[in-house]
């Protein structure tokens, strides 16, 4: 499989005024125009936000990658508090990325942890939560290749968005939330159509159908961390969410990406709801 090559990297026109998009930073928007025209070449950001001022804070990954500004909270976010109710929440982040997720999620949670397996999105992370005033727990952690099954990971509900399909074991990793998560989950993630699943594995016992996808590894930070990696079918990853015992699923949406078939859902426990009313 090839892929095109990725444009250059360019960054934001600090000059430029953004009109839209608009996000609360206190922090960014104590800083001079100077001061953050170095914060945006400090660190290699991927995407930005607009402070009150219409300034950028960050930068742009290329061109058709994360050139508009991003929101906080997204939908899919406002959504997750909907089903849940934050406010009340330990909420697990696997794949903070620069941590505007992070951001939203501690404005409606009661604790956030969020991990990333990147060094460097962990930094980013901890630096944008700082400029909007946030305080998550960030941790550096692979969560296929460590077996520690470490205290952080443990949480009420996971805000899963753009990681499963970059796995090498993703089956695994899903049975793994049955003992990290005690209420459910939102998960936003790619899968195989069935005639695309043209290759199987094995786990446990059980044989699972996958399509295999060629990553570019670890030097590009919006691909996996490995070489390839599986994406599961719709039904599959159902099933082993139901294994595991989140029993309450919902599809929110299915949509149509560049990269393929795309579903966002919610995956609850039914005695985690039982046990709040």
């Amino acid at each position: 499989m090839r892929f095109p090559a990725l444009h250059s990297l360019r960054r934001v026109r600090l000059h430029a005024r953004y009109s839209g998009r608009r996000t609360d930073a206190p922090f960014v928007e104590r800083l001079t125009t100077g001061d953050l025209e170095r914060l945006n070449k400090l660190l290699p950001w991927r995407c930005f936000t607009v402070d009150r001022k219409g300034r950028p804070f960050g930068g742009i990954a290329w061109r058709g990658k994360r050139v508009t500004p991003e929101s906080i909270p997204d939908r899919r976010i406002e959504l997750f508090h909907e089903r849940f109710h934050l406010s009340d929440k330990h909420v697990l982040e696997i794949g903070c990325f620069e941590g505007i997720h992070t951001i939203a999620l501690c404005r409606l949670a009661d604790r956030v942890t969020a991990v990333d397996a990147r060094v460097e999105n962990v930094v980013k992370t901890v630096v944008r939560c700082a400029f909007f005033d946030e305080r998550p727990r960030v941790v550096v952690h692979d969560i296929e290749n460590e077996a520690g099954d470490g205290e952080f990971l443990h949480a009420d509900v996971c805000h899963h968005v753009g990681v499963l399909y970059h796995l090498t074991d993703p089956v695994t990793h899903l049975r793994r939330l049955g003992k990290w998560i005690s209420c459910g989950l939102m998960l936003d993630t790619h899968y195989a159509r069935d005639e695309d699943a043209t290759q199987e594995y094995e786990v446990s016992g059980e044989r699972f159908c996958f399509r295999p996808y060629v990553e570019r590894g670890r030097g590009d930070v919006f691909s996996g961390m490995r070489p390839t990696s599986k994406w599961l079918r719709l039904d599959d990853i159902e099933r082993v969410l139901r294994g595991v015992g989140f029993d309450m699923i919902e599809i929110v949406e299915t949509r149509e990406e560049r990269n393929g078939p795309r579903v966002l859902l919610f995956a609850e426990s039914s005695s985690s709801s039982e046990g709040a009313i």
